[in-house]
This record gives structure tokens, C-alpha cells and sequence, in this order.
């Protein structure tokens, strides 16, 4: 995501006061591939995911506060989607959709896996509208041109503000979420310092459009990352 000009103004401010020198620090995960800013070093919690086709796939919560303001990225590897869908579709009954060969097979992949990847944003952002708040605010954007979500919810219960984006780069969904009570400033920092990075830690941004549904899936080539660095393969592809 690239924001306004304006709306940077704010985010520098904050950054450069004593409080926010103090007690923030940029956090890298070479691990899950990302790097963010919060307000501590995070802790961080394994757990499973179960996606929109059922699969259980394994995820990483690391989450920080800075009470009242409460800030996590959760990660969702759904690199070990395909073979529990090839597992799955060896296993359904004779003629069911999900044991299609051909060319329907090779557009969702066994057992729905390439459907269930491409859908992983959409259905981040379903589980997000079940919640008892109100959506303020949702639209299409990038960080680091990876192309995700962003939404802003208010919580009918106490009038929290929370913030999100939802991306998927490398064939892992992050979902980056603060925060904060009625009445603070809304925790748009913490998705605007979201970057991705590589196994050694450098960071990564490209030059055009990164989408996952295309360059994760390989059906397309990864773009070329700023200053000439090749790109990474997919991962298991």
C-alpha cells in the first residue's frame, strides 16, 4: 500500500515522538517471510487455520500490546494445501467433481486446493464480516506492490476501532490487525509498516503488481523486485 502524502504526515509524527522511539521496533520473521513494526517483540503462538475447503493448514500468531492497543499479524501457510488436496481427491468416490481430470482438475487443482489458494483472502475477509462491528471502511490495495485488503471495522459492543489488511504473498496468507479503544488514533501505522522480506531477511518489493492468485500459483512469472534482484520461485511449485 502506498498512502496519501497527507496521511503520512500523522504516521511520521508518531514514529519520531520519545513514546513510540522508545517502545517500537521493527520485527522480522524470515521464518514466515514478513517484517512489521510493533509495539514490543511479539509473542508468538503456533496454531492451525482450517480453510474454506476444510483443510487444516498450520499458522503463526504473533501478537503485542501496548494496552489499551492490542496489535497481531497471523500467518497461514497454505503452501501445504496441494498434497492434502491430491490425499483428498484420491480419495473421493468414482465420478465426483473433485476427482475430475483434464483440464477442469488442472483450473482447481485435486480436491479444490488452487481454488481454496485463490480464495484465501476472500475468505480472511468473510470471517472479519461475521464479526459484531460495523464496516467503515474496505477496499482493494498493495504493500510493497503485494496486492491484499483493507478494512476498517468499529465494534458495536465498545466502539473499538480495528484496522486490517489481508494479504497473500509466496503462497501464505498474513492478516495484520490493530486495535485501539473509542476515541484513539486509528492504528493505521501498524498495517503501513507491513513489508515482506526474503529467507535472508532483505526486503523485497517489485516492480509491477504481485498477485498472488497469478505469481504464487505459477501461472505467471514473478515480477523482477526493485533494483534488478531476481525473484524467487514460488514456493513448491
Amino acid at each position: 500500500m502506498r498512502p496519501p502524502a497527507l496521511a503520512l504526515v500523522p504516521l511520521l509524527l508518531w514514529l519520531a515522538s520519545p513514546a513510540a522511539a522508545q517502545d517500537f521496533v521493527e520485527f522480522v520473521s524470515r521464518e514466515d517471510g514478513f517484517k512489521i513494526v510493533f509495539p514490543s517483540q511479539p509473542r508468538v503462538q503456533e496454531t492451525t487455520y482450517t480453510s474454506q475447503q476444510e483443510y487444516t493448514l498450520p499458522a503463526r500468531i504473533y501478537s503485542a500490546e501496548r494496552a489499551p492497543q492490542r496489535f497481531s499479524v497471523t500467518v497461514v501457510d497454505y503452501r501445504a494445501v496441494e498434497q492434502q488436496g491430491i490425499a483428498r481427491a484420491k480419495g473421493c468416490p468414482a465420478g465426483a467433481e473433485t476427482c475430475r481430470g483434464g483440464q477442469v482438475e488442472s483450473v482447481i487443482g485435486p480436491g479444490y486446493w488452487k481454488q481454496d489458494v485463490r480464495g484465501a483472502m476472500t475468505f480472511a475477509l468473510f470471517t472479519f464480516l461475521q464479526r459484531d462491528a460495523v464496516v467503515t471502511s474496505l477496499s482493494w490495495d498493495w504493500q510493497d506492490l503485494v496486492e491484499g485488503l483493507l478494512l476498517q471495522l468499529t465494534n458495536n459492543a465498545d466502539r473499538s476501532r480495528t484496522n486490517a489488511a489481508i494479504l497473500m504473498h509466496d503462497n501464505r496468507l498474513y492478516v495484520v490487525e490493530g486495535t485501539v479503544p473509542s476515541g484513539y488514533p486509528e492504528p493505521g501505522f501498524f498495517q503501513q509498516s507491513m513489508g515482506f522480506v526474503d529467507k535472508d531477511g532483505n526486503g523485497i518489493r517489485y516492480q509491477r503488481i504481485y498477485s498472488n492468485a497469478f505469481h504464487g500459483l505459477g501461472e505467471y512469472p514473478v515480477p523482477q523486485r526493485t533494483g534488478g534482484a531476481p525473484a524467487d520461485p514460488p514456493a513448491g511449485r
